[in-house]
């Protein structure tokens, strides 16, 4: 019998996931060191700081995020998901979406240029498809195909995703990066639900990316200007679906008919 679309292609171990997820990171580090400092660029307020070090190393990285989807034959698995949630959960990415237009500083991108959002559009949108790519669809993958409950993979995916972000603390991230961490490992929930609720890796990917632009827009580019109201919104966003979520926690998964939990039920 041929192998489900689930089963298909390579296999691949916990250490060999954790390798590539080294790999990335050091992609991701270690050229956006070499080219910033080649280029004499260490911050994002410019066009071309924004293209030697986040578009080019990004960049780097989210091929070699496809690339070893192409490599264990997971496009299917990676970029489709065929574990539904109820249709309430569509309220995540909703709420998501929100906060994204409330909290991009129209004002502050209109006085940096059309060339400086591009740029960094395209490079908010490499960061979400390959950290979703990455993490949401590879580590779901790898998690699944490993046996683990549907509250399990969403747990360890979403905990490896924040883990991953206290790389930040050896970059000048300091002692934030373990707070940084913690939210990041609830924003991997709404990501990971996003995922289910569309059946997709694409929206959750493209979320994640806008979402990051928003945050970006609304506090990084301009420091030496007054601050954007607009700003808070993107941060209310995770207290706001962290208390919705919880209250609801029960009706995430659909009904099964054999009467067990579909909670803590196998996949």
């Amino acid at each position: 019998m041929p192998p489900t679309p689930a089963a298909a292609g390579r296999s691949l171990s916990y250490l060999g996931f954790a390798g590539v997820v080294v790999a990335y990171l050091a992609i991701i580090k270690v050229s956006g060191i070499l080219l910033g400092g080649w280029a004499d660029e260490d911050d994002i307020l410019t066009t071309r700081g924004v293209v030697f070090t986040m578009l080019i190393p990004l960049g780097l990285a989210l091929v070699f995020t496809y690339g070893v989807v192409a490599a264990l034959g997971w496009w299917r698995p990676v970029m489709t998901d065929d574990r539904p949630v109820n249709r309430w959960v569509w309220l995540v990415p909703a709420i998501l979406f929100v906060a994204i237009l409330l909290g991009i500083n129209y004002s502050a991108l209109s006085e940096k240029g059309w060339l400086f959002i591009v740029c960094l559009l395209v490079a908010t949108q490499f960061v979400g498809w390959g950290e979703e790519g990455m993490f949401r669809g590879i580590g779901v993958t790898v998690l699944r195909r490993h046996g683990l409950r549907e509250g399990q993979v969403a747990l360890w995916s979403s905990f490896v995703f924040g883990v991953v972000h206290l790389s930040n603390a050896f970059t000048g991230g300091g002692a934030g990066a373990i707070a940084q961490a913690a939210v990041v490992s609830l924003a991997g929930y709404f990501f990971y639900l996003t995922r289910r609720v569309s059946g997709s890796n694409a929206v959750n990917s493209v979320t994640h990316g806008l979402f990051d632009f928003s945050l970006i827009s609304g506090s990084a580019i301009l420091l030496d200007q007054q601050g954007y109201a607009g700003t808070f919104a993107p941060l209310l966003a995770y207290p706001i679906l962290a208390i919705v979520l919880l209250v609801r926690r029960r009706s995430i998964e659909p009904a099964r008919h054999d009467g067990t939990d579909p909670v803590t039920a196998a996949p």
